[in-house]
């Protein structure tokens, strides 16, 4: 429960990928998105150019040609053959020419300016609409002063005609001027624009590039971010392969703060769990072989040797009071000792061999250490070995077969007081574990042992003693393991050994044992 909020903060490999493949996607949509509205500015200029300015440029640049025409033909009015001619002439440009030139020249600037949605724009095209409306009003003056001339030509008022026609040339000067002022202002405006179209082509271009090389960029930093998050799962993989080849050689779990990393923990717990099965299993074949064999010893040797310590006791008995048989008594002695030690051999292979299952019951553990120390008391003392016992108050209720556990303290007690044959000190500590149940410490103060000694402690027939079966710890740890706990062994800070055994609250017996039961 309480890595579930971890779990909750941790980015799984799924969330990683896919915001990797949305970041790459943002900056291609940025990208593209800037290329279209580019592309859409540019499209609005080109028809802006081809239907605004164009035609107004056009109109514009006819208005000026007619009024160049109406200059020259009012320069030749009054020197004209048929000047009735002219005037139909003149009549036709008032009334038709000029204004459908005018109307043009407006519908262009409406098309230009007035459908834009920058304000700017609009107001520049209300100027240039004013403007040509002005210009408009100014000539519409010359149908009157046009009128005049006729009159006075038809008259043959020669000076008033020379007069009116001056008049009217100077206006017409007036307002090709205002006319080409306007052109001026409308090819400036459209220089503006070309300026403007051109800048933001180069900024577009230079955007486009920057833009699509931090595509690029960002891509190929997803690329490696992918590669370098879904390493850890080829070395699950790598490490899967080498377990099927039967590797199960612990090893550092991949560090990965994503279900990877979670799926390696659990792989390596695994790995874990199936070597610990693994010895177990190896163990208890061999310690079903050895019963197999302890009990085979039972039937072909306990009994002669029974016989022959009987024999040996009543020998001992015939040569009691000769005085010239003390070598032989010497020599009896000898072999009932060696009697006594392959009898006791045979027990202890015979326990192995008589191993019951567990009778899980509640108890004070605390009690059942006084109980196995005060038994052990006397031998040690023996010995030189002397014993402190320290148990925690209050400890938990643990149910054990008080005798195999006993059984196993025994074990730890005999071998500490045999790593110190010239005598010391055993401490024995009872506490309450931090996770729950009971932890249990033997210390000596020996001379302690290797890591490589230390790796085998606890095989079937492993001794480092120069006698003994190398059964003891192999039974101690079934014994432990059977009740659910955990034994191991490491160095005492200061020399000698330390052997430590945790036992879970409320134990239930192994499978195989309640089956037996």
């Amino acid at each position: 429960m309480a890595d579930a909020p971890t779990r909750a903060r941790r980015r799984t490999v799924a969330t990683r990928v896919l915001l990797s493949y949305a970041l790459v996607t943002a900056a291609f949509a940025v990208s593209a998105g800037w290329g279209v509205v580019s592309q859409r500015n540019a499209a609005k200029e080109a028809d802006l150019m081809r239907s605004g300015y164009l035609p107004l440029s056009l109109a514009l640049r006819d208005l000026v040609a007619n009024q160049d025409t109406w200059n020259t033909q009012l320069n030749h009015i009054t020197t004209a053959r048929n000047p009735a001619d002219k005037k139909v002439w003149f009549e036709t440009s008032l009334r038709i020419g000029r204004p459908k030139t005018f109307g043009e020249v407006r519908a262009s600037i409406a098309r230009a300016f007035a459908g834009s949605g920058d304000e700017s724009a609009q107001r520049v095209g209300r100027d240039l609409s004013a403007e040509a409306s002005t210009i408009e009003e100014f000539l519409a003056q010359d149908r009157e002063l046009l009128g005049k001339l006729f009159e006075a030509l038809d008259r043959g008022e020669a000076a008033r005609a020379d007069s009116l026609r001056d008049e009217l040339v100077t206006r017409g000067a007036q307002g090709k001027k205002r006319m080409s002022q306007l052109e001026q202002r409308i090819g400036h405006n459209v220089d503006q624009l070309l300026d403007a179209a051109r800048e933001r082509e180069r900024l577009a271009i230079r955007l486009l590039l920057a833009l699509s090389g931090f595509t690029l960029l960002v891509g190929a930093a997803m690329a490696l971010y992918a590669r370098r998050v879904l390493r850890p799962l080829a070395q699950v993989t790598s490490r899967a392969k080498a377990v099927a080849d039967g590797d199960l050689t612990p090893r550092a779990v991949v560090a990965s703060p994503d279900e990877i990393g979670e799926l390696a923990t659990t792989f390596e717990g695994m790995v874990a769990a199936i070597a610990r099965a693994n010895d177990q299993l190896l163990t208890s074949e061999r310690l079903a072989t050895i019963g197999k064999m302890a009990a085979h010893v039972t039937h072909e040797v306990r009994n002669p040797l029974s016989s022959i310590a009987l024999n040996v006791e009543l020998l001992e008995e015939e040569l009691e009071g000769q005085g010239d048989a003390k070598e032989a008594v010497t020599l009896l002695k000898a072999i009932k000792a060696e009697v006594e030690r392959l009898t006791a051999l045979t027990e202890e292979y015979l326990s192995v061999a008589r191993r019951r299952p567990l009778r899980l019951e509640e108890e004070q553990i605390g009690e059942v250490v006084n109980e196995a120390c005060a038994f052990m008391s006397g031998d040690l003392r023996r010995h030189g070995v002397e014993l402190s016992v320290e148990v925690e108050p209050d400890l938990p209720s643990v149910r054990v077969d008080e005798a195999q556990l006993k059984q196993s303290l025994f074990n730890l007690l005999r071998n500490a007081r045999e790593a110190m044959p010239a005598g010391g000190s055993i401490d024995i500590r009872v506490a309450r574990a931090s996770g729950g149940g009971v932890d249990m410490v033997v210390e000596d103060r020996g001379s302690g042992m290797d890591e490589e000694t230390r790796a085998h402690l606890f095989e079937p027939f492993f001794t480092t003693k120069g006698h003994g079966t190398g059964l003891g710890l192999a039974i101690t740890r079934q014994i432990v393991e059977d009740h659910g706990g955990t034994i191991a062994c490491e160095a005492r800070a200061g020399g000698g050994t330390r052997f430590w055994i945790h036992l879970p609250a409320q134990t239930g017996p192994r499978e195989s044992d309640a089956a037996a039961e």
